[in-house]
């Protein structure tokens, strides 16, 4: 990962990104922690999520946006106007202003869509494509170890003082960010004017995902996953009732997934080189359904919590697998709208399975949603190995170091055409 950081611009990237992923763990957490706390509802804590996804729903229209303008302004104002944002939530006072809760929340996630997709394409303008798995696992490692404390000081904060205090440092770390962010020296190409039809443009980041069959695979497996993904946000305050704790212990088993995030950040880089972004996919999906299947059956709390740690070490390798992945298969001209696209690919199912968790929680006991969620992760896993054997076998074979290749030139040419880039 040292390799990244020698790059001009990538350290005070990385200074930036560090801030408002500090922001982001003290404070996504306590969003749906305050529902529960005012409402007592464990199906109204999960719909809180679902508000958080609704706006991937409308990502096509956001990337052609992303698309017409520079990654680093564009990921500047991002933050500004997110740390604008999260400030209503000093308004809340009790379950009467929960709607402001579920506001902001899709304003995050609408933050959700711009910032990665802007992201992903001034990564690209500064670290040769050989780094990039280097560059995504420095930064997704940061972003998992947060679990460590991020939560913990949220939960207190919020018992402390208030939601309030949590929502004041959550925009001053969005604020350092856009700062630090400001000062990196880049140089862009103003983005070329398309003159192809609006549905045309809008469209072209969903056709480029259809046409390379690596990424579109991969993305069908990822989202039969996310299908059963977002009954977590539910369920697992109904596995807290189980053992007969409150709603801030949550805090407790996203700090044990901030630990096994550690070890599977700092080994992603390295394993991804050796097995492939493909394998390491198949790899990552296939551990978090395995310690999904321990929660369901343990019968000790600290059986969950050390299931959470190894479900933690498995999310990193999937994330920095996956996004190196599009990264390399992805031309710069249509990265806004190939990362909005996934958003869309991502997000349908999981605003399904956020709202069907909400549901389930109220009929299903939590061992029998948790084994749903296990078995369904598996099979995912397994779609993308039958699918996509030849791609593993391949990537396996590679010399250690080589690198995954890019999608070939013709489809890297027809890609850039569809997209109406240069």
């Amino acid at each position: 990962m040292r390799q990244a950081f020698r790059q001009p611009g990538f350290a005070r990237l990385y200074a930036g990104l560090t801030a408002s992923m500090f922001g982001d763990s003290v404070m996504l957490v306590v969003l749906s922690m305050w529902v529960k706390t005012v409402t007592g509802s464990n199906a109204k804590a999960g719909l809180t999520f679902f508000f958080m996804v609704i706006p991937a729903l409308f990502a096509p229209l956001l990337g052609v946006w992303i698309d017409r303008l520079k990654r680093k302004p564009l990921l500047v104002w991002g933050h500004v106007a997110s740390g604008v944002g999260v400030l209503p939530l000093t308004l809340v006072h009790g379950e009467g202003q929960v709607w402001i809760i579920w506001a902001v929340a899709m304003m995050y996630g609408a933050s959700f869509v711009i910032l990665p997709a802007a992201l992903n394409g001034l990564l690209k303008e500064l670290v040769p494509e050989e780094m990039l798995v280097d560059a995504n696992s420095s930064l997704q490692t940061t972003k998992e170890s947060f679990r460590l404390f991020g939560p913990l000081v949220g939960a207190l904060l919020f018992t402390w003082l208030g939601g309030w205090a949590v929502a004041v440092l959550d925009a001053a770390s969005f604020g350092v960010a856009a700062l630090v962010i400001a000062t990196i020296t880049v140089r862009e190409a103003a983005p070329e004017p398309e003159e192809s039809h609006f549905w045309h443009q809008m469209t072209a980041g969903l056709r480029h995902l259809a046409r390379d069959k690596v990424l579109e695979h991969t993305l069908i497996g990822f989202a039969l996953c996310i299908l059963v993904f977002g009954f977590s946000e539910s369920v697992i305050y109904a596995l807290l009732d189980g053992y007969d704790k409150p709603a801030t212990w949550v805090a407790a088993i996203v700090t044990a997934q901030g630990v096994g995030a550690i070890g599977g950040g700092l080994s992603s880089s390295s394993l991804v080189r050796r097995i492939g972004e493909v394998a390491g996919c198949v790899a990552g999906l296939a551990v978090a359904a395995l310690s999904i299947l321990v929660m369901a059956a343990a019968q000790q709390f600290w059986l969950v919590l050390a299931a959470a740690a190894v479900m933690g070490a498995a999310m990193p390798l999937m994330m920095v697998a996956f996004m190196t992945l599009l990264q390399r298969r992805t031309p710069q001209a249509i990265m806004g709208r190939v990362s909005a696209a996934v958003e869309v690919v991502m997000g349908v199912p999981q605003a399904i399975s956020l709202a069907l968790g909400s549901l389930l929680v109220v009929i299903l006991s939590y061992r029998t949603i948790l084994a749903i969620m296990g078995v369904v992760t598996l099979v995912a896993s397994a779609y993308i190995v039958v699918t996509l054997r030849g791609q593993i076998a391949d990537d396996v074979r590679r010399p250690r170091g080589a690198g995954t290749p890019g999608p070939p030139p013709e489809l890297a040419k027809s890609s850039t055409a569809v997209g109406g880039g240069p």
